[in-house]
């Protein structure tokens, strides 16, 4: 059977699926016939690479550095189909995630940090669906304002119909404008060319530690609870323990934030603004945070005019 050829429906049928276990790139030894579980082998000038699992490269003797996530595209792609391995790529690369491709008769496949195994899926996923993750750009505040009006026209506090323009509105304009936003982390999500979802971080402090205030985040009503809130949460955390952030807060419910690792900030030795806030005020503790952190939480500027 020929394989597909247009890439809108390519990326519409990629049904990414991860393969158990971790894979390695390895130098096969010059000469040595070979043996074991090999799953793909590149012959070069300077000797034979193969690609195998980690365990089985272990009981070869092989050393190796990088350590992946094998990911199979199921669509049948052919061999001449122009644009996927771009499209793919480029996805992964504006979530800062390093992948390898390898193309068979069936299907292409992906080798990426098993480190970043999780968010590669969500990635492709949403490619299926056509969503981008980029930062924000100057042009496309008036979009964003609108969206936001549209994702907060329906009271997140009451579930009640909102009158005039929402406040979050308001609270974005002058977060654009004060000197705690953070430009690389306003991060929109777009489909087809439309800015479906954004996400705003703005710079926050424990005392002298300073670290990220996430929020507001909108989604267009009629894409919401299909998986653009959540890329949108996820690119913020990854974005932000590459960045060396020690941690990000936010105000919201705590029945739907702990599935991204947050928890109430006091269960860590930090105090909300206001103590009616409760359980709602949470934090997610990054790689670079200090064990001994104590204090009140202290918001951007906007913030406290509200």
């Amino acid at each position: 059977m020929s394989g597909e050829t247009d890439l809108k429906t390519l990326l519409e049928s990629l049904h990414p699926v991860a393969r158990d276990g971790d894979y390695v790139y390895a130098l096969w030894p010059h000469g040595k016939p070979l043996e074991g579980g090999i799953e793909a082998a590149v012959r070069e000038a300077e000797g034979l690479t193969v690609v195998l699992r980690r365990d089985e490269a272990d009981s070869l003797g092989l050393s190796y550095d990088f350590v992946a996530t094998w990911i199979t595209l199921q669509v049948h792609s052919a061999l001449e189909a122009v644009g996927l391995t771009a499209a793919v790529s480029a996805a992964l690369t504006h979530a800062g995630i390093s992948c390898n491709v390898l193309a068979g008769f069936h299907h292409d496949h992906l080798l990426v940090p098993s480190a970043d195994a999780g968010r590669a899926m969500d990635v492709l996923r949403l490619l299926g669906k056509g969503l981008v993750l980029r930062s924000e750009r100057p042009e496309d505040r008036a979009e964003i304002l609108d969206l936001t009006a549209q994702a907060f026209s329906i009271s997140p506090v009451t579930g009640e119909p909102v009158e005039g323009v929402p406040i979050e509105v308001g609270l974005l304009r002058k977060l654009f404008g004060c000197p705690e936003y953070l430009p690389e982390f306003s991060i929109v999500a777009e489909m087809g060319g439309e800015i479906v979802g954004h996400a705003i971080s703005t710079r926050g402090w424990i005392g002298d530690l300073e670290l990220i205030a996430l929020g507001p985040i909108g989604v267009l009503p009629h894409f919401q609870k299909r998986g653009v809130g959540s890329a949108l949460m996820r690119e913020t955390a990854a974005r932000a323990t590459a960045a060396g952030e020690p941690g990000i807060a936010l105000l919201g419910s705590p029945l739907y934030y702990p599935r991204f690792g947050y928890v109430p900030a006091t269960s860590v030795g930090v105090q909300p603004p206001e103590a009616m806030w409760g359980d709602h005020f949470q934090l997610l503790t990054l790689p670079g945070w200090p064990d001994d952190v104590r204090g009140t939480f202290r918001y951007a500027g906007p913030f406290n005019e509200l």
